[in-house]
């Protein structure tokens, strides 16, 4: 790649970084802020949900806007309210500002990252070239996450604002660079009109005459309006459903009610969509090569991932009495996958093809959580490093990968569709990982706190870990059976397969708001004390 297109690789890479710095950052801080805001415990968790309600409800719609509004007005657009949103959450003096900061900004996350992944894959060419810029995507989103962390623990010592002022200023330089280098988007035709024609072969009859290369024509014609706000209110009390599967049994009425309302919801879309004459999302698109395998793969990856870290970070500050920077440092290592995603997968995809390497991240996965489970009192961190540098090493391997699975065989026209449904699964599969695994620890210690009885403490982590395990094997299962069987590596010497995009996030979602979830959900462990480490890892 030439220089103008590295540059604009390390800006969309620099979305997704901020993304997941912007979150990972913001837990760590949520002990000092609810401290000095004198903010009552349900509102601090508040404050963190709501970035995950706004993700995960808008991500879908995010995708589809930049297919149809425009993927560069897109990205300028909603960079530019992450901008000020999160300048907003600085200036806070009351949890009720900071819940709307936080909700707004996890929005805006939604159409932004959608936005930056469908420039990747429609900026550069099918192949080896968009394979490498896909996986130092992903593998930049880890690297936020990571890092954020540290950088975090370190803000939050000069005053917790910075954690919302340091953003602010990476996306005014991001938002500078951006203008420059994302070139405005030629002409394509609606899904509609080229529904029936292969990408690129659209035939004259299917199309509107194509607009000057500098202006992106006017796409509001025919949106589906209904559909985006069936499918908004689903996502958004779906992903509250989610949120209440920490309380267990109690108050299951609420989050029965929520998960009923989601499908009543959803089904009225799909119902919608059959209907309209220009769908907000094409159902045909479900059915296109491994994309739905992709998703669910994609969800039970990251889901234990996040979840899993949530685990590890209650065993480092409940029962062994870690500070929150220690154990920030300590999980840096799981940030592995920053260097390999970019550097040895695509190596490996080359060579062996996606699928099988999908399928090698799963087996490492749960060889890494399999070896935690025996987890003891006073394990040292050289007895931890195999674990965290499997699972760091598994994430490179399966989640960059899983992205280009999720989008293969999708028509450029639909890049921003495939990148929000990829990004629509990654966030409720972070949401549902730390969710059950909170779920599972409160039912195991039935009341225990690490003080009064340690023994019952570790026991309730021990069992919680089975839930990651158990995530990632039925993983493994769904892409051997799955995956593998629909893709071939390439033979030697023939060009790589085509890639789409890719999405981390979270893990970094982003890692996105997987980190904010577990915050959470800390509060609402039995026993669980309002440290900044522990709300600070998803």
């Amino acid at each position: 790649m030439g220089t103008r297109a590295w540059a604009l690789l390390l800006v969309l890479c620099g979305t997704i970084f901020l993304e997941g710095i912007d979150v990972a950052m913001l837990a760590v801080a949520i002990p000092s802020i609810r401290s000095d805001l004198d903010l009552p415990t349900d509102t601090a968790a508040w404050v963190m949900s709501a970035y995950v309600l706004g993700y995960a409800g808008f991500t879908l719609l995010g995708g589809r806007a930049a297919d149809l509004l425009g993927r560069r007005r897109m990205f300028l657009t909603w960079l530019t309210v992450f901008l000020a949103f999160s300048g907003l959450g600085g200036f806070a003096t009351e949890g009720w500002t900071l819940i709307v900061a936080r909700f707004v900004t996890g929005v805006s996350a939604a159409f932004m990252t959608p936005a930056a992944l469908s420039l990747i894959t429609t900026s550069y060419e099918e192949g080896e070239q968009r394979n490498k810029a896909l996986l130092v995507f992903a593998g930049t989103a880890a690297g936020g996450f990571s890092l954020g962390l540290v950088i975090g623990g370190l803000l939050t010592q000069l005053g917790w604002r910075w954690v919302f002022f340091a953003p602010v200023l990476l996306a005014g330089a991001l938002l500078v660079a951006a203008i420059r280098l994302i070139p405005h988007q030629p002409h394509q035709p609606r899904p509609a009109e080229s529904e029936n024609a292969e990408p690129g072969n659209a035939e004259p009859g299917n199309a509107e005459p194509e607009k000057s290369p500098g202006r992106p024509r006017r796409r509001t014609e025919g949106f589906d309006i209904l559909g985006a706000a069936t499918a908004a209110a689903a996502m958004l009390l779906a992903a509250y459903a989610v949120i209440r599967l920490e309380h267990g049994l109690d108050g299951w009425r609420l989050t029965a009610g929520a998960a009923l309302a989601a499908a009543t919801l959803l089904v009225v879309f799909v119902a919608v969509e059959r209907r309209t004459p220009t769908p907000l999302v094409r159902l045909g698109i479900l059915r296109t090569g491994s994309v739905v395998r992709a998703d669910l793969g994609a969800l039970l990856f990251v889901g234990a991932f996040f979840g899993f870290q949530f685990v590890l970070t209650l065993y480092l500050q409940e029962l062994r009495g870690w500070s929150s920077l220690q154990t920030a440092i300590a999980l840096v290592v799981l940030g592995c996958d920053a260097i390999l995603a970019p550097t040895l997968t695509p190596r490996l995809v080359t060579r062996f093809g996606h699928a099988k390497v999908i399928l090698g991240g799963f087996v490492l996965a749960v060889v890494a959580y399999g070896l935690f489970l025996p987890v003891g009192m006073d394990w040292s961190y050289a007895a931890m490093f195999p674990t965290l540098i499997i699972a760091g090493t598994a994430f490179a391997l399966a989640y960059g990968p899983l992205t280009i699975a999720a989008t293969d065989g999708v028509a450029e026209s639909e890049q921003g569709l495939a990148s929000g449904l990829l990004h629509t699964f990654t966030q409720f599969g972070s949401a549902i990982g730390i969710s059950a695994v909170t779920a599972v620890y409160g039912l195991a210690s039935s009341g225990a706190s690490a003080v009064s009885d340690p023994d019952a403490t570790l026991s309730a982590f021990r069992a919680a870990l089975i839930v990651p395990v158990a995530m990632v094997t039925l993983g493994a299962l769904l892409s051997f059976f799955g995956l593998g069987s629909r893709t071939k590596p390439p033979t030697a010497g023939a060009p790589a397969a085509p890639a789409a995009p890719t999405t981390t996030a979270a893990a970094a979602p982003t890692t996105a708001a997987a980190t904010g979830i577990a915050a959470t959900r800390a509060d609402a462990i039995p026993g669980a004390s309002a440290n900044p480490s522990r709300q600070g890892m998803s």
